[in-house]
């Protein structure tokens, strides 16, 4: 079986995904898209006549995020037509999903040079969630219709799946809040020295004009008083009546855990941020790199998916990344860096917890909760990350793993060469 590795892999800052407060927010997505593809295509010389496809994530395929943006960003950034595209949702998962199928299409010999990567602007779809909750539907992408709250896996609210697992895990709020403060003390500190540069590129108009070039969400003025002061931000969300029998997103989690009662700890500095951004990352076969000079960065060792309790939703990495580290013939011991998308701070906490790790070793370079989240890139851009952070400290191993809607994970373990 081939070896699958990792070229080359950028993406574009983090954007604050409000309209008229962000600075990418008034820009097509095909647009983001098209600037990391035009990127990697550009950095690495790309024919792309020979770039066998291209697999994005959009996990809101909706509106100005529909139709198939993978192949339509990468006509728009000056791809050749015959470089084919699709574009995929697993939620949260979906960035890390399109590096493993890459990967697995290379490792197969199917195909030899593969973009992966994905797109969200939240800016878009948060408008897109009110509208449906207006009209009676779920909130926040968790359903497509009433139909689901009656499903026979009740499916809540992510911040109130998050609250009830902090609840029944017994964990603080101070202890989330002081893991939200150093998310934001370790992506200042990534952002001071530079440790993003390699990776990041700007977003520009059509005449060449900087839009953004850095980071726009983090706060590094965040303090531990600060964020203590903050209220909780899904107990109200969680007990609105989302029909007409009086189904709240609560009640969804009782139906299935009668005797919890939640406890309200996650708010906005301890929860990821909404944003818009873009990620690609380049993959090739060793017999295709080898032949046309590009220079591996790194090796995907293995890939994995998990599924997990749907109603909390969010507890399947851990399993994830014992899948993966199996598959890979490796202990935890071995791994030098860990990326745990910081969905919600109980997620990387009881990571951290569960598989005892160190804690200097998991989200080095700050989380989701000071950079923000865009959906579908955020595994993309999270491999970036490892990879970066691999070369920039000799180590070896990096295992990346986030929650997704539905109760499920994906996870990919890498190895810098």
């Amino acid at each position: 079986m081939s070896e699958a590795y990792i070229i080359d892999a950028v993406r574009t800052p983090r954007g604050i995904g409000k309209v008229g407060k962000g600075a990418l927010a008034h820009l097509h997505p095909q647009h983001l898209a098209a600037t990391v593809l035009k990127a990697i295509k550009d950095r690495n010389n790309l024919d792309t006549t020979e770039v066998d496809d291209v697999i994005w994530s959009t996990s809101t395929q909706k509106g100005k995020q529909g139709g198939d943006l993978g192949r339509m960003a990468a006509l728009d950034a000056g791809y050749d037509i015959t470089a084919s595209g699709m574009t995929l949702d697993r939620f949260c998962g979906g960035g890390i999903t399109t590096v493993s199928l890459a990967a697995a299409q290379v490792m197969s010999g199917m195909e030899d040079l593969i973009v992966a990567g994905g797109t969200e602007m939240m800016s878009l779809t948060a408008t897109m969630a009110q509208e449906e909750t207006a009209a009676g539907i779920a909130q926040l992408g968790m359903g497509s219709g009433n139909e689901r709250l009656r499903h026979s896996h009740p499916q809540s609210h992510q911040g109130v799946c998050g609250d009830a697992i902090a609840t029944i895990e017994g964990i603080s709020r101070e202890d989330l809040d002081a893991l939200g403060l150093v998310s934001q003390q370790r992506a200042a500190r990534a952002i001071a020295e530079g440790r993003f540069d390699k990776s990041v590129v700007p977003v520009l108009d059509d005449d060449g004009k900087v839009i953004l070039d850095r980071e726009e969400f983090p706060r590094p003025q965040t303090t531990a008083e600060g964020l203590a002061a903050l209220k909780p931000s899904f107990e109200g969300i969680g007990n609105v009546a989302l029909d007409d029998k009086g189904t709240t997103f609560v009640g969804l989690i009782k139906e299935r855990y009668p005797d919890l009662e939640i406890k309200h700890v996650h708010h906005a500095g301890n929860s990821s941020g909404v944003v818009d951004g873009a990620a690609a990352v380049l993959i090739a076969s060793k017999d295709y790199a080898d032949k046309h000079g590009l220079k591996p960065r790194a090796r995907i060792v293995a890939t994995a998916n998990v599924g997990d309790d749907p109603t909390l939703m969010l507890n399947a990495p851990v399993p994830a990344a014992k899948k993966v580290l199996k598959k890979a013939g490796l202990t935890k011991d071995d791994i030098d860096l860990w990326e745990i998308n910081e969905a919600f701070a109980v997620v990387t906490e009881k990571f951290i917890r569960d598989l005892d790790l160190d804690r200097e070793k998991v989200n080095v370079n700050g989380g989701s909760i000071a950079l923000g989240h865009p959906i579908g890139a955020t595994g993309a851009i999270l491999i970036g990350t490892v990879l970066d952070e691999l070369e920039r400290t000799g180590g070896r191993y990096g295992l990346v793993t986030m929650c997704a809607a539905g109760g499920m994970a994906p996870a990919i373990i890498i190895e810098r060469v």
